[in-house]
């Protein structure tokens, strides 16, 4: 097929050049480029408008991190109901209905629970939360029941349950730096693997689930959050430089995990963003698929490398 960008056959002479009044095939391809729509980037992504987006969520956090913790836990909150209703909407066109008001209830008590009951009733939270799922399916009917049950339930534990675990973190001495260092190490992954992955990326981790995602992309995150590892470690947290190095590798792997566990959930969906409202990222989900992984493993990790930290 050719290229429509390229000149006709026409400008090689085995056509009529179009005459001067119409503008000749020159003239043409200069329009047709003029009105074309701007190419996103390699990754698929419009760059300028995610990294926008990107700051904006990041000073958003660290805002409520070091002025205002309770705030910092009804952003989280938020997020974990927002990304609750893309999962949902998203499965309920693919004919699993969730009801979104026990989901909502529980994006909310669980981020609080933990903050103003630590984990134990952030526990009690989730059973409460799987209890009223249960109660809510019961009295609008039978139908698809239990596909809409297993489903909610899987859900509660992926978004609310797992971004609730930063709320546990901010609870402790030195919470806010421990979840400051957890972000810069998913950004880290984040930035460093695309850039890698944009420029070297030949051998995709995974190319039935996520074509785009190779392993010298992987190879570039560990070593960018490596290194940001190392840094924070010696200037944030005052610990070991090796414990920069644990960091960083345990949270790419779960930052990469947690990425091609909602590439694995959209395709089997048929989707390609969860919904459109973070531009340059998709939705909600598709910008916290990292973190809710990465969060449970930097509160286990920080517990057993970081004496005093909890």
């Amino acid at each position: 097929m050719s290229n429509p960008t390229e000149p006709s056959e026409g400008a090689t002479g085995s056509r009529p050049v179009p005459s001067p009044a119409a503008g000749g095939a020159e003239s043409l391809t200069r329009r047709s480029r003029k009105g074309a729509t701007p190419k996103s980037s390699r990754a698929g992504r419009d760059l300028p408008a995610a990294i926008i987006v990107g700051l904006v969520l990041m000073a958003l956090v660290l805002t409520g991190l070091f002025l205002l913790p309770v705030a910092f836990v009804a952003t989280v909150a938020v997020f974990g109901v927002l990304g609750c209703w893309e999962v949902s909407r998203a499965l309920n066109g693919n004919g699993i209905e969730i009801p979104m008001v026990p989901l909502a209830v529980a994006g909310v008590a669980m981020p609080f629970s933990a903050y103003y009951g630590g984990l134990e009733a952030l526990g009690m939270a989730l059973m409460a939360s799987v209890l009223l799922m249960f109660l809510w399916r019961i009295f609008e009917g039978p139908a698809k029941s239990v596909a809409s049950i297993i489903s909610g339930v899987f859900l509660l534990i992926w978004v609310p349950l797992m971004v609730s675990f930063a709320v546990l973190l901010l609870n402790e001495p030195n919470g806010h730096l421990l979840i400051t260092v957890m972000l810069l190490l998913v950004v880290s992954n984040d930035t460093f693997g695309y850039l890698v992955g944009v420029l070297f990326g030949k051998h995709p981790m995974a190319p039935k689930i996520s074509p785009k995602k190779s392993w010298e992309g992987f190879a570039g995150s560990v070593a960018g959050a490596t290194l940001v590892g190392v840094l924070c470690a010696i200037f944030l947290l005052n610990t070991h430089w090796w414990v920069g190095i644990l960091l960083a590798v345990a949270t790419v792997a779960a930052a990469t995990s947690g990425d091609l566990a909602e590439s694995m959930v959209k395709r089997e969906l048929g989707i390609k963003d969860m919904s459109t409202m973070l531009p340059g990222h998709g939705g909600i989900m598709d910008r916290l698929d990292s973190v809710v992984f990465a969060v449970p493993v930097t509160y286990v990790l920080s517990i057993l490398l970081i004496p005093g930290a909890l």
